[in-house]
């Protein structure tokens, strides 16, 4: 069963009664774990529990395929579903779980935490065609996705967010579910009593020393092709684990925001008026440099840019591909320090 992003919510609250195991894979490894959690909640009580709940690694479930079997027919000892899951999984474990979904225990669920497996993988191919088997995938999600996320959790514990505020957290936090965890735990602190109304002021006071403040550092330091402020606010994200598929979008947002202004001012608008109109707004203490930016950018040098992070967005998903080396290149390249090849 291959899952489409629209059917995932509900895949997760409750996933088909005919499936005995799930490849959850891709290369957004915060929204992976997370996605196993609640699928290993729909079955059992207690996915930390021993007596139900069985861990492999997808090595060992390679060089003993019959494991994954015996560990599938366990009886657990205080009755229920037995869970197993497979860690770190490639397609060397490809025939055992084919094994194990020709005979699968109906007390059974197999959760299998892939990588950033691509479609000829053998694994993922069978995950999607059996009947009994499921693969959902984990890309990063946009800022559009982040924020309706990041909404959600707010209402779950009793908050409200402002548009803007809820506009500037998708961008600042878009392709990071992990980094979104810690900023939530913040501003549930920082908010006090449930019912508050979170403003765009309490959201860059509360989460300016983290990521929001080391993204706008990013974005304005390659922007402003001031190569040492770029590259500093790359070392403390990538310090505190921020994944580089989450730092080349807010790279790409900057840019097209960049464009979508520049194309507008040079369509005769104002530029006062186009930047009172961006949503989410610029911050006012930024606004210079924004407008700086714009005016430093021709269109032409904007379009190359994103392009070149489009073909970094490519070559980061290839199997082995050194991302951090890359993506440091790119801002020296983009920043005018390396040519562009």
């Amino acid at each position: 069963m291959k899952i489409a992003p629209r059917q995932i919510e509900s895949f997760l609250a409750a996933p088909p009664p005919q499936i005995q195991a799930i490849l959850v894979y891709g290369p957004e490894d915060g929204l992976m774990k997370e996605r196993i959690g609640i699928l290993a909640r729909t079955v059992v009580d207690d996915p930390n529990d021993p007596f139900g709940v069985s861990v492999l690694d997808g090595g060992l479930v390679a060089e003993d395929p019959a494991r994954l079997m015996d560990e599938a027919l366990a009886i657990p000892m205080f009755g229920g579903r037995r869970l197993v899951r497979i860690e770190n999984a490639s397609d060397k474990v490809t025939p055992a779980l084919k094994g194990y979904l020709a005979r699968a225990a109906p007390q059974s669920m197999v959760l299998i935490e892939g990588a950033d497996l691509k479609p000829r993988s053998s694994l993922r191919a069978l995950c999607e065609r059996a009947e009994n088997a499921a693969a959902l995938p984990c890309y990063a999600e946009d800022a559009r996705d982040m924020g309706r996320v990041v909404a959600r959790e707010l209402a779950d514990r009793g908050y409200r967010i402002a548009p803007d505020a809820l506009q500037f957290l998708g961008q600042a936090l878009a392709g990071d579910r992990r980094r979104m965890r810690g900023e939530i735990e913040k501003l549930a602190l920082y908010a006090g009593a449930p019912g508050a109304m979170l403003s765009l002021d309490d959201v860059r006071e509360c989460c300016g020393d983290s990521g929001a403040q080391g993204f706008d550092d990013l974005a304005y330091g390659v922007g402003g092709r001031n190569a040492a402020q770029a590259l500093g606010a790359f070392a403390r994200l990538a310090s505190e684990g921020t994944p580089v598929v989450a730092m080349l979008r807010v790279l790409q947002n900057h840019f097209r925001r960049l464009h979508l202004a520049r194309a507008q001012v040079d369509s005769g608008k104002p530029m006062e008026a186009v930047l009172k109109t961006l949503q989410p707004p610029v911050f006012f203490k930024q606004v210079d440099a924004f407008r700086a930016q714009m005016e430093r950018w021709p269109l032409e040098s904007m379009e190359r840019a994103l392009a070149h992070l489009a073909g970094l967005e490519a070559r980061t998903k290839q199997t082995g591909a050194p991302d951090q080396v890359l993506f440091a290149q790119t801002i020296l390249e983009l920043c005018g320090k390396l040519r562009i090849r």
